[in-house]
């Protein structure tokens, strides 16, 4: 199976169809408890056979976590060809810049509020 690398790998059961738009600078957007929180750089594709056969595709991504602007959002599968126009701006860190030094967990509450 993938993943026995150095970078970390995200499984998936399809491979993207627009797989060279992805890895040509293209990210994977992590939502935790709602919210868009970090980055990841997607590296490249590599393609697998699972344990019954089936083809299957893992997202090779960068190590490094990129901070972006606190976004309210639904769960999504990120690589999914998030509009760079809707993509969160980055930050220099949770709650930094878009919440002017809030802590990244009361700015998590305060945009759930509407209040950030």
């Amino acid at each position: 199976r993938a993943g026995l690398g150095p970078n970390p790998r995200h499984y998936t059961r399809q491979r993207p169809k627009r797989d060279a738009e992805l890895v040509d600078g293209g990210s994977i957007y992590w939502v935790i408890r709602g919210q868009v929180r970090v980055r990841q750089r997607v590296l490249g594709l590599e393609s697998y056979m699972d344990e019954d056969g089936k083809s299957r595709c893992a997202l090779i991504l960068d190590t490094d976590l990129v901070p972006v602007s606190i976004t309210p959002h639904r769960a999504f599968q990120g690589w999914r060809y998030l509009d760079p126009a809707k993509a969160p701006p980055d930050t220099k860190g949770l709650g930094d810049d878009d919440a002017g030094g809030v802590p990244g967990e009361l700015a998590r509450d305060l945009g759930a509020l509407g209040l950030l």
